[in-house]
Formats: structure tokens, sequence, C-alpha cells
């Protein structure tokens, strides 16, 4: 190990510094670096390698859980024969100085204070469900650019986890949260029994959007007063948007922040990005599955 920290460093700082803090000789470096590496240091270096790739692959924001199930799924390692536990990416990572990014605290945005009729809170924090299009969530956030905010309103499949609806516009207004339930409508064969899951927002509560809900059958529910953790699934979802994406730009247009978050949501999340509550799939391969398992034989 004496030897790997000096070979690590020999570029920062001089040889016969590093060999004298090391407490190891000149001549026994130069006879460790002729050695050919051990079977498991050659292991060592293939690993950092994918797992670097599968670190730049999330733009650095894979924890080590995260890419572990990479490398367990990397055709190239398990071709070689290469298996690893969590600990060993953990440890790999931690020393190659691998560190996920960490998002602020998220931000209520929407407006609960009018006169409005609220629904009650019928999903109760219940966020499971058995199968798609039985429970939908949504909400709104921003996003700050160079040319003002730019708001997205989201509709979340409880089942997968999949956004299958959304909407981005420079405006708060209740037609916001309209187009992003219509492509959910749009996308998705909804049937009896189908809930809808919001905050107390105006948009929510506005005439039309509750007209819209009727006249699909769907049944209205709202979290209560102050409690973001009536909805904390999608609470969760921007959490993670505004982590891996929104933090880490400078959107100059609301065009470009647009460009960014349509390729981040409909390419990342929803078909690559591995979830933790899906056992660590996407969205879209956890319901390729589902509707696989149910498939008569």
């Amino acid at each position: 190990m004496r030897y790997r920290f000096v070979q690590e460093n020999e570029g920062l700082f001089p040889l016969k510094a590093l060999c004298r803090v090391m407490k190891v000789s000149t001549s026994g470096y130069y006879d460790f670096k002729k050695r050919k590496p051990s079977k498991r240091q050659q292991e060592r270096e293939t690993l950092l390698v994918s797992i670097r790739k599968f670190f730049d692959l999330s733009d650095s924001t894979y924890g080590s859980l995260r890419i572990w199930r990479d490398v367990q799924a990397c055709s190239d390692l398990l071709d070689a024969g290469i298996s690893c536990g969590h600990n060993r990416v953990a440890r790999l990572m931690r020393q190659a100085g691998l560190k996920a990014t960490v998002a602020p605290k998220f931000v209520v945005t929407t407006d609960s204070q009018h006169d409005l009729p609220l629904a009650e809170n019928l999903l109760n924090r219940d966020f499971g469900a058995t199968e798609a299009n039985v429970k939908w969530a949504s909400d709104i956030t921003y996003i700050w650019t160079r040319e003002g905010w730019l708001y997205l309103a989201v509709v979340l499949d409880l089942f997968s986890r999949r956004i299958v609806g959304w909407c981005m516009q420079p405006s708060m207004d209740r037609s916001l949260v309209l187009n992003a339930l219509e492509m959910a409508l749009g996308h998705r064969q909804t049937g009896v029994g189908l809930l809808h899951h919001s905050d107390r927002g105006s948009q929510y509560a506005s005439g039309d959007f509750q007209s819209k809900l009727e006249s699909f059958g769907i049944s209205c529910s709202m979290s209560r007063r102050g409690n973001c953790w009536d909805n904390a699934p999608v609470e969760s979802f921007f959490g993670t948007l505004k982590q891996e994406l929104v933090y880490r730009c400078d959107f100059v247009t609301r065009a470009a922040a647009r460009s960014k978050i349509f390729s981040w949501l409909e390419v990342w999340y929803n078909r690559v990005r591995r979830h933790s509550s899906l056992g660590y799939v996407s969205p879209v391969e956890f319901e390729r599955q589902a509707l696989q398992s149910s498939a008569p034989p």
C-alpha cells in the first residue's frame, strides 16, 4: 500500500519526499514498479474504469449503491469473471474521490390561500399501487433562468414512479397543471377508480381542473394544509431533478432549460435512472417487467 500511494502521487510531489514520508526506499519503489500487477490489482483497475464510466454516465449523481447495481449488470465485467460487493465499490469510489452531489431542501411553490373547494386526503400517504394508472400524484416546481422563472408541473404514476404527464411554461396558472394532466390522459389508458392526488394549490382546486377530473371519472385527493409529506413521492422526484440537473446548470433561456429538462426527464429519469423503490430498475423497465410477469404463459 505504501508503494501504491507513492505511485498514485508521484506526479504531484517530489519522489524522494514521498518515499521519505512513506518510509520506503527509492530503489524499493523502482523494484515495485517493475513488478507485474497482481490479479487483484488488475481487477481493481478494471473495476475502477467501469465505476468511473457509470459515474460519468449519471453526470456525477449516482452514489455507491446505484453504481454497484450497474457494475453487477456490466457484461464486460461478467465476461471477465469480475464481481464485487457494495462495500468494495463504495471504498473504490471513496479512494477515487467520486461523490454524488447533494440537493438543497425543496421549497413549496403553490398557493393554498384561496376560497376554492378542497378535497379530502383520500390517498392518506398510501403511496403503493398494485398496477399502473390506479394512483397519480401531481405538483408544481420552479426553475430559474436568466429570462425569469420557468414552472414545471408533473403527473407521476405511483405504481412505477414514471412521469406520465408534464408541462413547462413561464406562468403558474391553471393551464400549467391542466396541460400536464391532459398529456397523462393522452398517453395512458385510464379506467374507473383512478385517484389523482395533489396539494391544495388554487390551480388544482380550480373549476376547470376539477371538471377535467370529473369528466374522466377520476377521484380527487388533496394533501392536508402545509403537509408536504402527504405528497412525498413527487417532492422526492423534484429533489432528484434539482440535485441531478437544475442546481448544476446556469440556464440562459427558458428554451435551454426546457430542452435540458425534457432530455433528463424522458431519456434519463423515465428510461435509464435506477429507482431505489423499484428494486433499482428504471420506471419504464419496472413497467415492462410487470407487464411481462402478468402476461399469460
